[in-house]
């Protein structure tokens, strides 16, 4: 998926789209793109927050009234469920507001919110702040990487950007084998 290309083609409505569904690469790449003046940074936030929200405020009440029958029929998720649980009852608002930062739970999470006994209007607040909080966070991000982008190309040469790619390349390399030993670890236990 080209998503800097979704954004150039169909701009808020590839926003809303994406940041609907799961969200973080195109609400980065929309912030870059306000920095370079194609987007308005505030419309991005706002279309973001909203969407974000409608698309997790869905996933609460899909889980709150299909849950069990999709457990039985994903028993993948159960692990999921129960980790998300697990993590409700220690930290029940930090946890709402901070879900959609998490990897992997940021459609199972409110789903399995939705399973458990909060109250909906708990969940609605929260999720609102959440949302609110996430999207001014991500797209703040992808601003400043859209302004360091431009500041690397304007203050290095070639030869120094060669130099920077090749130093954090092994770098990522290592962390992606990592993370992948680490998910296939889990899966297996």
């Amino acid at each position: 998926m080209d998503v800097p290309g979704l954004i150039q083609s169909y701009g808020y409505l590839a926003v809303a789209v994406g940041t609907f569904l799961e969200g973080e690469s195109v609400l980065l790449t929309a912030g870059a793109a306000a920095f370079h003046g194609y987007l308005w940074m505030p419309a991005v936030i706002l279309i973001a927050a909203v969407s974000g929200f409608l698309g997790d405020q869905i996933s609460f009440c899909v889980g709150r009234r299909y849950g069990n029958r999709l457990l039985a029929k994903f028993p993948s998720l159960r692990r999921r469920a129960a980790r998300v649980s697990a993590l409700l009852e220690r930290h029940n608002v930090l946890f709402i507001l901070a879900v959609r930062f998490m990897y992997g739970l940021r459609v199972a999470g409110p789903m399995a919110m939705g399973m458990s006994g909060i109250y909906w209007s708990r969940f609605l607040v929260l999720n609102l702040a959440g949302a609110i909080i996430w999207a001014i966070t991500i797209a703040s991000i992808g601003y400043g990487l859209g302004q360091g982008f431009v500041y690397l190309l304007a203050h290095f040469d070639a030869e120094e950007i060669w130099l920077l790619v090749a130093l954090l390349l092994p770098a990522t390399i290592w962390r992606l084998i990592v993370r992948r030993k680490h998910s296939v670890r889990s899966k297996h236990s």
